[in-house]
C-alpha cells in the first residue's frame, strides 16, 4: 500500500511475533532474545489503519511567521501525494501577514508539486489571532501550531483550551484537530497540562483531536535520530532537549492521518543515547525491517518501547524458568509425558494387533479359497467354498500365522510347526470319536419323557494335555 496506510496492521496481542532460531536443549526450542535478534521480534510491515473522515479541506495555523525561514515542509507533507491519508482538495494556510506568507509559500515547488491549485493564503483578524468559528466554516480539519513561551509558559496552555473551545463551536463541519505545541520542555506542571487535555476531551464525542508535544525546534534532518514517544501530561511525558524541526512536521501530520492518533495526547522526545536507548534499537530495526514512516510511527505508538521491554522481560523470566525449574513442576510434567507416552504405546499396541489379525485372517482365507479350488478340480465336493472354508478354519488360521510369521521376519520352523499342529487335530479327533462312541454305548443317561440322550459335559483334558 502506497505510504503504507491501509488495513489494520496485525501485530499481535504485544506488538511482536513468534518465532526465532532452533536450540538443542529442551524448552528453548521457539525461543530468541528480542534484544539481540530485534530482527526476529519485529513482524513484516503492512498497511496501517488511516482515518476515513479527513476531509477535503485544512486549515493551518501558527505556521508562517518567522522571517529567517520557510514552512512550507508542513504544507508539503499535507500534499505530499505517497500520502494516501490525506484527499485535501483545499489547504487553507491561515497567516498573520498574507503578503509575506505568499513570498513564503508560493515557491517554484509547490507549482511543481500541486500545492499552488490547493493552497489559500488567508490573513487572521489580528497577529497571533487564531481562527474563528466563521473563518472555519467548511473546513473539515483544522492543524495549530502552539509555540510555549519560556516566559509565560501556561499562555500556550491556555491556547490550547482556546482551540478547544473554537473547535466545539465549529463542530458543524469540523471533523479533526492536530495540534503540535512546541518548546514543551519548558512545561514542568503536569497538572496544567492534564487541564488542557481534559478541555479537548471534553470536545471528543464532536470533535477528535491529537496533541503532538515536541521540545526546541532545530534546524536538523527528518529522521536524523531516534525518538521516544510517552503519554503527554504525565511525568514520563515531561519533554526535555531539542527536536529536528522537520522531524516534528512530520511527527504531527503522521498523528493527523492515522487512527491510532485519534484523541491521543503524546509527547516525542529524540533520543540522543542512539547505543544504549531501547528506542533506538526498536526504531533502527523497524527502518531496517523496510518500515515507512507511518507503520514506523504506528508501530511505535500502538506497542513502542513499553512491549519490546515486556518480550525482552518475558524471555530472561522464561529463561530462568528453564534453567531453574519448580521440582514439583518437573515431577508433574513427567507423569504427564509417561502417561501420554504409556497411552500412546497401548494404541500403537492394539493397532498392531489388529493390523496383525486382519492380515493374517486374508492370508488364511486365500489358503483355504486354494485348497477348496485344488480338490475341487478332482470332483466330488458336496459342499460349497464357503462351508468348505468353514470346515478348514482351524487348519487356515494356522497356515495364515505361519505365513504371517515368514513373511515379517519372525522364528518359525514349519515341519515341526505343522508336525504338531496335525498331532493335535488328531488328537482332538480321538477324543471326539471317544466321545461319540461312550454316548452311544449308554453312558448318557436318558431323560424320561422326552426321549433324549443327555451327554456329560466335554472334559478338555485332552486339549490340555495337547498342549
Amino acid at each position: 500500500m502506497v505510504g503504507g496506510y491501509g488495513g489494520a496492521m496485525d501485530f499481535g496481542a504485544d506488538g511482536s511475533r513468534l518465532g526465532g532460531p532452533r536450540r538443542k536443549m529442551r524448552g528453548y526450542e521457539d525461543l530468541f532474545n528480542p534484544e539481540e535478534e530485534v530482527n526476529k521480534y519485529i513482524m513484516a510491515p503492512d498497511s496501517v489503519p488511516a482515518r476515513s473522515d479527513l476531509g477535503n479541506s485544512i486549515l493551518v495555523s501558527g505556521w508562517a511567521r518567522d522571517r529567517e525561514r520557510t514552512d512550507q515542509p508542513v504544507f508539503d507533507l499535507l500534499n505530499h501525494e505517497d500520502n494516501t491519508a490525506f484527499r485535501f482538495q483545499r489547504i487553507v494556510a491561515f497567516v498573520d501577514d498574507e503578503k509575506f506568507a505568499k513570498k513564503r509559500l508560493l515557491s517554484r515547488s509547490a507549482r511543481y508539486t500541486g500545492l499552488l491549485d490547493k493552497l489559500v493564503v488567508q490573513q487572521a483578524d489580528a497577529v497571533g489571532a487564531m481562527p474563528t468559528v466563521e473563518q472555519l466554516e467548511g473546513i473539515d480539519s483544522w492543524l495549530a501550531h502552539v509555540q510555549v513561551d519560556p516566559q509565560n509558559p501556561n499562555k500556550a496552555l491556555e491556547e490550547v483550551k482556546d482551540i478547544a473551545k473554537v473547535a466545539s463551536a465549529a463542530s458543524s463541519s469540523l471533523k479533526n484537530v492536530a495540534i503540535m505545541i512546541s518548546n514543551s520542555q519548558c512545561l514542568t506542571e503536569i497538572s496544567s497540562c492534564v487541564d488542557a487535555i481534559q478541555q479537548m476531551d471534553g470536545i471528543s464525542d464532536k470533535v477528535a483531536f491529537t496533541i503532538v508535544s515536541v521540545g526546541q525546534l532545530e534546524d536538523t534532518p527528518e529522521g536524523y535520530r531516534p525518538y521516544e514517544v510517552s503519554d503527554f501530561g504525565t511525568e514520563a511525558g515531561k519533554v526535555v532537549g531539542t527536536i529536528s524541526r522537520d522531524e516534528s512536521y512530520r511527527l504531527v501530520t503522521e498523528c493527523l492521518a492515522l487512527k491510532c492518533g485519534v484523541n491521543k495526547a503524546l509527547s516525542f522526545t529524540e533520543v540522543k543515547d542512539t547505543v544504549n536507548s531501547t528506542a533506538a534499537k526498536l526504531i533502527k530495526g523497524l527502518r531496517e525491517a523496510g518500515y515507512t514512516r507511518p507503520q514506523e510511527i504506528h508501530h511505535m505508538i500502538v506497542a513502542g518501547v513499553a512491549n519490546y521491554t515486556k518480550a525482552i522481560n518475558e524471555y530472561k523470566q522464561k529463561i530462568y524458568e528453564i534453567e531453574n525449574p519448580d521440582p514439583e513442576k518437573l515431577r508433574l510434567e513427567k507423569e504427564e509425558r509417561d502417561r501420554i507416552d504409556r497411552e500412546a504405546f497401548a494404541q500403537q499396541q492394539v493397532e498392531w494387533e489388529e493390523r496383525k489379525a486382519k492380515e493374517i485372517d486374508e492370508i488364511a482365507r486365500s489358503w483355504a479359497k486354494r485348497e477348496y479350488f485344488r480338490k475341487s478340480m478332482s470332483g466330488n465336493m458336496g459342499m460349497s467354498e464357503e462351508e468348505y472354508i468353514e470346515s478348514v478354519w482351524e487348519r487356515a488360521m494356522f497356515e495364515g500365522d505361519l505365513k504371517y510369521r515368514m513373511m515379517h521376519g519372525g522364528q518359525t520352523d514349519e515341519r515341526k510347526e505343522t508336525q504338531e499342529f496335525e498331532e493335535k487335530q488328531a488328537r482332538k479327533r480321538e477324543a471326539a470319536l471317544k466321545r461319540a462312541r461312550e454316548a452311544l454305548e449308554g453312558v448318557g443317561t436318558i431323560s424320561e419323557g422326552e426321549g433324549k440322550v443327555k451327554v456329560p459335559d466335554d472334559d478338555d483334558d485332552d486339549d490340555d494335555d495337547d498342549e
